[in-house]
């Protein structure tokens, strides 16, 4: 409804009353409807995922309209991040927000720091997605109570032309609340364990899961090692499990977005159920490193597989975990791929060692001859060492066209020795382009950083602290943090209003009038800021 429209139908409603509410402003009403656009996680979850669906047919007609987010660990993050690109671009369009386990695990678990192996409570994770929306939600509401003071002092300067264009734009106010991708790890146990943590983090507000393809108990990041994969049916049982929350709760156009760790898994806890030559399971098990062995040869114990008449025995590791062959990873991820789209996924993930766009391609183009419109979400991960990786690039594609690299050590190309080079400009524009180039070239819709914001956070800290502590003293905090944000117009240097004050003030004269103590008065030392 419009603003108009709601302060009409609250004027008839008090009329309703019989006098008992009419000290109850209409016109307030609206404002705080306005304010509180979303009334719970699903209305969230269901908004944004009909984002997400109008974003992915976009991107299918025109691959220059990939999507965007950055990983964030707490609302405020979130909230300072799209407040941020509401300044600089104007718009949320196709900007997200990413939420990863990674980083719940390492700075949101009760038990302290851990690392991202599913250690961590499951709780913790819807949990953190409904404060991301508060957040959201209160930067939705700060901006528009700022608007509606403006809308008031040109209402009591009898300026009705301005009165008029802020109506307008409060008409047309976008939200700060955008999709979330939310990674629920390998589903924290079985389907049944993974439908319940999917119904809380949709009521939470998640339109989009991020589910992989590990065993859950031994789950691990996806840029370490040790990593296990389970046989399609047990994780399509899970992504199937997701899919019933999804339609449970109303948000039937949800998303789910299937990883395949397979790239860099080469083990397996289990050996797939094959019912017949050919299906999934016989796939799964065709990738095991097996030795063909004679009957009378076979030990206590021994797993043994038939295939095509002969005998296999598929190598087993101390730990009771079975090895895939060398160099099947891209196979397997392709077929993971396939096998998801094939049931009931939308988006897929593939977790690579490095980002190389021929590399994500040449997997993309074999997906894509079964399921066209195959789209991935990828992870631009801290875990690359980007400069040293597109510098190797630029340096290996220099030797092939024959281009001489003899001032150049391949091992030593992060040195600093190399900034400014013609080596160095040429990677680090390859890096500035790769997210276009890629979503052109490697089917991605959606790019995102999973842990940008533990690294921001660390080093802006790290920089505070060599200057507050060391000579500069006060000036450390003056010239490196509060000056940058008063020239800069970031939104929190104004920190009692960031946090509600003003929302609070406003709503203390809706309920008390001109008795409302307020904290915003003439005395209020944020006033130093208004210039």
């Amino acid at each position: 409804m419009t603003y108009q429209t709601h302060i009409a139908r609250i004027t008839n409603l008090i009329a309703d009353q019989n006098g008992t509410w009419d000290a109850i402003s209409p016109e307030s009403v609206a404002r705080m409807r306005l304010q509180n656009r979303f009334a719970t996680g699903l209305d969230i979850a269901r908004y944004t995922a009909a984002i997400m669906r109008k974003d992915m047919a976009a991107y299918d007609a025109d691959p220059a309209k990939y999507t965007q987010s950055l990983g964030c660990w707490h609302g405020f993050i979130a909230q300072q991040k799209m407040i941020s690109i509401k300044k600089h671009f104007g718009t949320t369009d196709r900007r997200y927000l990413y939420l990863s386990g990674w980083m719940v695990a390492a700075m949101r678990s009760e038990f302290g720091p851990l690392p991202d192996q599913s250690m961590h409570e499951k709780t913790s994770v819807p949990a953190l997605i409904e404060e991301l929306y508060t957040f959201l939600r209160q930067a939705d509401a700060r901006e528009l109570g700022m608007m509606f003071r403006e809308v008031d002092a040109a209402r009591a300067a009898g300026n009705a032309i301005e009165e008029q264009r802020l109506l307008n734009a409060i008409e047309n106010h976008q939200t700060h609340v955008v999709p979330i991708i939310a990674d629920i790890d390998a589903g924290f146990g079985n389907a049944e364990a993974t439908y319940l943590l999917a119904r809380k983090m949709i009521e939470a507000g998640a339109c989009a899961l991020q589910i992989e393809n590990q065993v859950s108990d031994e789950k691990q990041c996806g840029h370490q090692d040790g990593k296990v994969t389970v046989p399609h049916e047990d994780f399509l049982a899970k992504v199937r499990a997701c899919r019933y929350a999804f339609l449970e709760l109303g948000v039937e156009d949800g998303i789910i977005v299937t990883r395949t760790d397979s790239l860099g898994a080469g083990l397996t806890k289990q050996i797939a159920v094959s019912k017949e030559p050919g299906d999934l399971g016989d796939q799964y098990n065709s990738y095991l490193d097996c030795e063909e062995i004679d009957p009378a040869t076979a030990q206590n114990g021994d797993v043994i597989l038939n295939r095509d008449g002969k005998l296999l025995r598929p190598k087993r590791l101390p730990s009771n975990l079975f090895q895939f062959r060398a160099g099947t990873g891209e196979d397997r991820c392709v077929m993971d791929c396939v096998a998801s789209l094939q049931n009931g996924a939308d988006l897929l993930w593939i977790e690579t060692e490095k980002p190389h766009i021929e590399q994500i391609a040449s997997m993309v183009d074999r997906i894509r001859e079964v399921v066209p419109n195959a789209k991935l979400v990828y992870n631009n991960s801290p875990s690359f060492n980007w400069t040293l990786n597109f510098r190797q690039q630029v340096f290996d594609a220099w030797g092939e066209e024959g281009k001489d690299v003899s001032a150049y050590d391949r091992a030593r190309l992060m040195s600093v020795d190399y900034d400014g080079t013609a080596l160095a400009d040429e990677a680090d524009e390859r890096i500035r382009t790769f997210q276009a180039d890629s979503a052109r070239r490697a089917g991605i819709f959606h790019h995102l950083i999973t842990l940008p914001t533990y690294h921001t956070a660390a080093l802006s800290t790290d920089n505070l602290a060599k200057e507050y502590f060391g000579e500069a003293g006060m000036l450390g905090y003056v010239k490196g943090v509060q000056r940058k944000e008063i020239r800069e117009g970031i939104a929190c240097v104004k920190h009692q209003n960031m946090s509600g004050s003003d929302l609070g003030d406003d709503h203390k004269e809706y309920f008390a009038g001109e008795a409302a103590l307020k904290a915003g008065g003439a005395h209020n030392t944020m006033n130093q800021f208004a210039a």
